[in-house]
């Protein structure tokens, strides 16, 4: 496993958020958190990176805790795609460049470069590189955060809504890109989604977040439609089409 997550707890002051988190990922898996606004899916993917310090528990990064390693170590193993990020003046290819900082020494280096160009080839966004980022789309922006995130080269990439700015088409694309990138090779992906039968297309494993708690965890077995009513509270029923399961509200 590359991540094994145990007993994870954090709150806002005196409000619990997440209480008694556990689970594990590993190599080619991509894990969707599900859940209502308020669930705690954001701040969950937060803990497991340290951008927020959890109350109690542990996160296992191939094997080692990440109370024990700096930011720099952390963000060379796990990447960090937000929801919204902030842009700026700066070429999209200087802004990707800064995915490499954890490696930096003096400054960038031939493989960083490399690594750069590499990932910018792989998402697709060639012309987009020389762009001023403030002066492309939202959904352009945020292909960058993740050919950003792909230049650290990490084992796990977060992704905190990933598709929220793009069109339906280019959802799909962009999902069909991260199933091809992590099956293909030795990483892994957890993200939060909104969109249950988009996580359901192209997602492994699945956790139903309630109130800060997994309420199920695993394959595509536990959407079920009395799973759903019970996190979401709302009525649905679960067909399948194309050979993948589909949740329609009642």
């Amino acid at each position: 496993m590359i991540l094994n997550v145990r007993d994870l707890n954090f709150r806002y002051n005196k409000f619990p958020v997440i209480r008694d988190v556990s689970f594990d990922v590993g190599e080619g898996e991509i894990i969707s958190i599900l859940g209502p606004n308020g669930a705690g899916k954001t701040t969950l993917l937060k803990c497991l990176n340290r951008i927020l310090s959890p109350r109690k528990g542990t996160v296992l990064i191939d094997g080692k805790d990440s109370r024990d390693m700096g930011q720099a170590r952390i963000a060379r193993k796990l990447g960090w795609v937000p929801q919204r990020g902030e842009s700026s003046r700066m070429k999209v290819y200087d802004l990707i460049l800064l995915g490499r900082k954890p490696y930096f020494r003096w400054g960038p280096g031939k493989t960083d470069h490399l690594q750069v160009e590499e990932a910018i080839r792989l998402l697709g966004i060639e012309a987009l590189s020389m762009c001023y980022a403030d002066e492309i789309s939202g959904g352009e922006f945020q292909l960058v955060q993740i050919v950003r995130a792909l230049a650290q080269n990490p084992r796990v990439i977060l992704f905190d809504e990933p598709t929220s700015s793009l069109d339906i088409s280019n959802q799909h694309r962009l999902m069909a890109k991260i199933h091809s990138l992590i099956h293909a090779g030795s990483r892994a992906a957890v993200m939060t989604m909104h969109d249950i039968n988009l996580a359901l297309r192209y997602s492994d494993k699945f956790i139903l977040l309630k109130d800060g708690c997994i309420y199920a965890a695993g394959g595509r077995s536990i959407i079920t439609p009395e799973n759903i009513e019970e996190v979401y509270n709302m009525e649905v029923k679960v067909v399948e089409a194309g050979g993948y399961p589909i949740v329609v509200p009642v």
